[in-house]
């Protein structure tokens, strides 16, 4: 394994992780070894593991499900909207 167990890092720490590992995938994706690529997912996938197993019932966004996509239909964000009025 590559860095430290997620397990062993405080919430702050693996917020660090997630930060980094997520703002460092596109290139990993478009200019990686197939290697890189490997261990990139591999330490995505154990830091958001943990990331879901402290946060089990964390705040999902309606717009952000299947359901509340097909409601948005065509062309629109996800973005709360406000009102005009």
């Amino acid at each position: 394994m590559t860095g430290v167990d997620p397990s062993r890092l405080d919430d702050q720490q693996l917020m660090k992780e997630l930060e980094t590992i997520h703002r460092t995938r596109h290139d990993t994706l478009l200019y990686g070894s197939n290697d890189a690529l490997r261990v990139h997912n591999e330490r995505m996938a154990q830091l958001e593991g943990e990331y879901l197993r402290r946060n089990p019932r964390r705040l999902v966004s309606s717009g952000r499900t299947r359901e509340g996509a097909r409601e948005r239909g065509c062309g629109e964000t996800t973005a709360p909207r406000t009102s005009s009025t």
